[in-house]
């Protein structure tokens, strides 16, 4: 059985500081504001006319600052690190917060404190994508957090921990051959019946659930970061936005809107304090600090040389590049632009779809002034029913989609099977949203509106977790750094020493055929050691993760810009089912480029099968695991 809950690198506390430090509260302030700013253009700076025209206006401003804020925030935390600059937009969303009705008109003050919100609302988002990777990567060693602590003691107390055999070794494991190799390996099945004797030993047999497998992890973690999002706006829209109620009996319209604002900036403020703390010490980013905005900070990898610092255009080419040489990336990008467009499509046109159907029907009055809950109650009703509906499937589905997308993701013909599913259910779900003749499932032609939304969450949720957990395994992809540099081992062997402990044998990382000025002696091993960190001539991209994770949120941000505009006029001249077939056309487009990525795979897969089939011999396709090391032979 598949584990539902994935191994963490971090510690508990940075997992904990992650999940409900970031992941929760950073989509908590934006679903406030975006939630109560109407209130403040009318209650505190008592404009009665053109609301919508100003909330259109400083939520077009917003998106606008987040485009060019989200890629910048992502870059810097490369240098500066993921903890300081999650610290820093907190900072500035509690003080933007609090600054924020203390405009006293709308342009240009409240335009310019939006927009500062905007500065740390983008820094927030774009941490959520790329302090993901941080919680399931190695560490330094390529040990995991669960592997390497308890592993190098008990090596160090009773010196056999990883042994193949079950009685001390009698010659130096340096000299395993192949053929010693392969023997061991087809004999492991047998010794694995006597593995449970040794409880004492860390490397007890596990299944491939078990084996812990950063992208795989991060997959699983994604989930959780869709449902700790989701319960993120709960925590806005019940407990942040009711404060003004709650605070009203005594004060006025104005005050409590005032005090319930800056309640909700000194919880920034306090959040920021809790990141600060809860995220020191996160794997890989122990080095970065302000100091290294304008320089790289040390390399923690000993072998690796030092090189010339990287500039931020060079490291915003490089996220572009991979985006288009790189499937994870590419699909990471695509999901996300889906994902935050699926987030506006259920927020702002579902509701406006009921509305006109209800206007359009003569049951509320098109006259402007009123809230839609204050004319027509009827319609806000059944507009809050149907997202209700919708984002409730979509948290329930959070860690599902987890579970499904790293339940496949080592499997090269079906791993991009869940984000399929997510893109078929937009299609279908918003058509038939949009081909709706009426909202209300009570009325003649509202009888599917149930299932479209439940599609639609679906779709949403699955576009968030899956392009989180995709680009999370694309930023932890090992690249050579020079092709003819050296070659692809299939395994790797670390021997013992002085027949002491046992050979750690891993297939995940590609090692030098032969490293430089290198001599060989009686002790040197016949097949490739690997000491567990990435071999000389490789790379991995977690350099890259910040400024990733800054296009991620660039995509999504230009998917708002795209979907609300031009939605919104499509609205107007065409049909009120025009933003819903604009959202399906999206998730179309993804659809396709999933299933040529998924194709093209399945056709690599099938030609390595065929190729390969002339090596079996003896072992007649069975596949094998090597119980001692967990290598599949």
């Amino acid at each position: 059985m598949y584990r539902l809950l994935p191994h963490f690198t971090a510690s508990p506390i940075q997992a904990t500081t992650y999940l409900l430090g970031i992941a929760l509260f950073s989509i908590s302030f934006l679903v406030f504001l975006n939630s109560s700013i109407s209130f403040v253009i009318t209650d505190v700076l008592g404009q009665r006319t053109s609301v919508g025209s100003a909330v259109g206006t400083l939520g077009f401003a917003d998106e606008l600052v987040a485009l060019v804020a989200c890629p910048l925030w992502g870059i810097i935390s490369d240098r500066v690190g993921v903890r300081h600059v999650a610290t820093a937009g907190y900072v500035v969303i509690g003080l933007s917060l609090i600054c924020l009705v203390q405009a006293g008109r709308v342009y240009p003050d409240l335009v310019i404190w939006r927009m500062v919100f905007s500065i740390g609302g983008a820094a927030c988002t774009t941490m959520v994508t790329a302090v993901l990777p941080a919680m399931t990567a190695r560490r330094d060693g390529g040990a995991t957090q669960d592997e390497a602590p308890q592993g190098e003691q008990r090596t160090a107390s009773a010196g056999n921990v990883n042994r193949h055999s079950l009685a001390p070794s009698v010659s130096s494991e340096l000299t395993i051959t192949p053929a010693l190799y392969q023997t061991r390996s087809k004999s492991a099945p047998l010794l694995a019946k006597y593995r449970h004797r040794r409880r004492s030993i860390a490397n007890i047999e596990t299944g491939p659930e078990d084996k812990v497998d950063p992208p795989m992890d991060a997959s699983r973690l994604a989930g959780f970061v869709g449902m700790f999002t989701g319960i993120g706006a709960l925590v806005a829209l019940g407990l942040f936005l009711p404060l003004p109620t709650m605070l009203g009996k005594n004060l006025t319209k104005a005050t409590a809107v005032q005090s319930s604002f800056y309640i909700v900036g000194s919880i920034s403020l306090v959040v920021s304090i809790f990141v600060f703390l809860g995220l020191r010490r996160l794997p890989g980013e122990e080095s970065k600090t302000w100091r290294h905005l304008f320089t790289l900070p040390p390399s923690t990898n000993p072998s690796s040389s030092p090189s010339r610092t990287p500039s931020y255009l060079h490291l915003l080419r490089s996220a572009l590049h991979l985006g288009l040489v790189d499937p994870n990336i590419t699909l990471g990008y695509i999901g996300g632009f889906v994902a935050r467009a699926s987030s506006v499509g259920i927020s702002l046109f579902i509701p406006l779809f009921v509305n006109a159907y209800f206007i359009r029907k003569g049951i509320c009055t098109s006259t402007p002034g009123d809230a839609i809950k204050d004319s027509c109650s009827r319609a806000y009703k059944l507009a809050s029913m149907l997202t209700g509906i919708s984002q409730l499937v979509a948290l329930l589905s959070a860690p599902l989609f987890g579970w499904f997308n790293a339940r496949y993701a080592k499997r090269r013909g079906l791993s991009k099977l869940p984000l399929t599913v997510a893109a078929a259910c937009g299609v279908v779900g918003y058509i038939a949203f949009g081909t709706l003749t009426s909202p209300d499932p009570k009325a003649e032609g509202g009888k599917g509106v149930i299932i479209a939304v439940i599609l639609i969450g679906i779709s949403q949720i699955g576009a968030i977790v899956c392009s989180l957990g995709i680009l999370a395994q694309g930023i932890q992809t090992v690249d050579p750094v020079g092709m003819g540099d050296g070659v692809t081992s299939p395994v790797e062997v670390r021997p013992s020493v002085n027949g002491v402990g046992g050979a750690v044998v891993s297939e995940e990382q590609p090692v030098q055929a032969q490293a430089e000025g290198q001599t060989e002696s009686e002790a040197t091993p016949l097949l490739a050691v690997e000491t567990g960190k990435i071999g000389a001539g490789y790379t991995d991209r977690t350099h890259l993760k910040g400024t990733i994770a800054g296009v991620y949120s660039l995509a999504g941000g230009a998917a708002i810009l795209l979907l609300t505009k031009l939605g919104g006029h499509l609205f107007d001249t065409t049909s009120v089912g025009a933003p819903f077939y604009l959202m399906a056309g999206f998730n179309a487009a993804l659809l396709v480029v999933v299933i040529l990525i998924q194709g093209k795979t399945v056709v690599e897969v099938v030609k390595s099968g065929e190729e390969g089939q002339g090596d079996g011999h003896g072992d007649g396709g069975v596949e094998r695991r090597d119980h001692g090391t967990g290598l599949e032979t």
